[in-house]
C-alpha cells in the first residue's frame, strides 16, 4: 500500500482541484446546467482519450523504441561478425565436405528479394551440416576464441540481446565451444572421442552462425547498401577471389543501373 500512497494522494489532489474549479465556476456564473453539460461531455470523451493514449500513441512510441532497440542489436551483430563470426564461419565452411550442395545458392547479390532470403533461410535451416574436424586447426581456433573472450563477455552482458533469442543461443554455443577447447590442454593430441565431441559443438555453432549471417545480410541489404557490398565481397561461401567478385558486382550494378 505504501508503494502506491504517493499516486493515490496525487489522484485525490487532482480530483479535489477539479471540484474546487467547478465550484468557483458555479460561484461566479451560477450556471449548474452548463457545468453538468460540459462535465458529462468530458466524462464521455474519457474512453476515447484512453484509446488514443494507451493503444495508438503508446503503441506508436513502443514501435519506435522497438525499432531503436533492433537497430542497436543489429549493430552488435555486425560487430560480432567483424570480430569473430565471419572468421569462424569461413573456417567451418572450408571444413564442410558437403558445402557444394548449398554454396552456389548462398551467393547473395543485389538482385535478391524478400522471397530469395526466405527461400535460403529455409534451406540453411534444413541443410545437414557436415564437418571434417581434421580440416580445422583446433589449437588456432582455441587461441582465436580465447583472444575474443572479453569481447564475448561484454556481448553477453548487453541487455539488448534479450530481444534476440537465436543470437543469444549462438553466443552461448560459442562460449560452450570455447570451454570445451580450453578443457583439453593439448588439442593437437586429443583422442578421437574428444574430436567427435568437439565436432558436435562446432556443428552447433556453424549452424547458428550460418542462420544469423543470412539474417544479417538481409538487414544490410535493406538498411546499409554500401556495407552490403563489402559483405558480398567477403561472403564465406563464395570461393572466387575478391577481384572477380568485385567485378561481378560492378557489372550487375551497371546492368541494373545501381550506382
Amino acid at each position: 500500500m505504501k508503494k502506491y500512497r504517493g499516486k493515490i494522494l496525487l489522484g485525490l489532489s487532482l480530483i479535489l482541484l477539479s471540484l474546487i474549479i467547478y465550484y468557483a465556476h458555479y460561484y461566479v456564473f451560477k450556471d449548474l446546467h452548463h457545468i453538468l453539460i460540459f462535465g458529462f461531455e468530458h466524462i464521455a470523451f474519457i474512453p476515447i482519450e484512453v484509446l488514443l493514449v494507451s493503444l495508438i500513441i503508446e503503441g506508436f512510441i513502443e514501435k519506435r523504441e522497438q525499432a531503436h532497440i533492433m537497430e542497436k542489436l543489429n549493430t552488435l551483430i555486425g560487430l560480432f561478425f567483424s570480430q569473430l563470426g565471419l572468421d569462424c564461419l569461413k573456417s567451418f565452411v572450408n571444413a564442410d565436405f558437403g558445402v557444394e550442395k548449398i554454396s552456389k545458392e548462398v551467393i547473395i547479390t543485389n538482385e535478391w528479394t524478400e522471397k530469395d532470403f526466405k527461400k535460403i533461410t529455409k534451406k540453411i535451416q534444413s541443410y545437414e551440416y557436415n564437418i571434417d574436424i581434421n580440416k580445422i586447426d583446433l589449437q588456432k581456433l582455441k587461441d582465436f576464441l580465447n583472444s575474443r573472450r572479453s569481447f564475448l563477455m561484454r556481448m553477453m552482458q548487453n541487455s539488448n540481446l534479450l530481444e534476440h533469442e537465436t543470437f543469444t543461443e549462438l553466443l552461448k554455443a560459442v562460449f560452450h565451444l570455447q570451454e570445451e577447447l580450453n578443457f583439453r590442454i593439448n588439442v593437437a593430441e586429443i583422442k578421437q572421442k574428444d574430436k567427435d565431441h568437439l565436432e558436435g559443438d562446432i556443428k552447433r555453432v556453424y549452424e547458428l552462425l550460418a542462420y544469423e549471417w543470412i539474417i544479417y545480410m538481409k538487414y544490410l541489404k535493406e538498411e546499409y547498401p554500401y556495407m552490403f557490398v563489402t559483405a558480398m565481397i567477403h561472403n564465406p561461401y563464395d570461393t572466387r577471389d575478391e577481384e572477380t567478385i568485385e567485378e561481378s558486382i560492378k557489372k550487375a550494378n551497371k546492368k541494373n543501373k545501381v550506382y
